[in-house]
């Protein structure tokens, strides 16, 4: 598997060696689980993302919304400050 060389200034390799020790993981163990965390936590974000715009773009929903009488807010176009 090819391997990928990153350079990390000295304070930020002090305090990736600092982190690793304190969790008791090589520094390699830990640069990889943050790797995987952060690219679990992107795909989290696009997969929040997609359902906010698939529930809010909702022609139903809305109705819904509209039939309850609810007031989801100022309409387009407003600042939604006081006059």
């Amino acid at each position: 598997m090819p391997a990928l060389n990153v350079d990390f200034p000295d304070q930020e390799l002090q305090e990736i060696r600092e982190i690793a020790q304190e969790r008791g993981m090589t520094m390699k163990a830990f640069v990889r689980a943050s790797t995987a965390d952060a690219i679990a936590h992107h795909r989290a974000l696009k997969e929040g993302a997609e359902v906010f715009r698939r529930v809010f773009n909702d022609p139903d929903l809305a109705a819904a919304i509209a039939e309850a009488g609810i007031d989801d807010g100022p309409t387009t176009g407003t600042s939604g400050r006081a006059a």
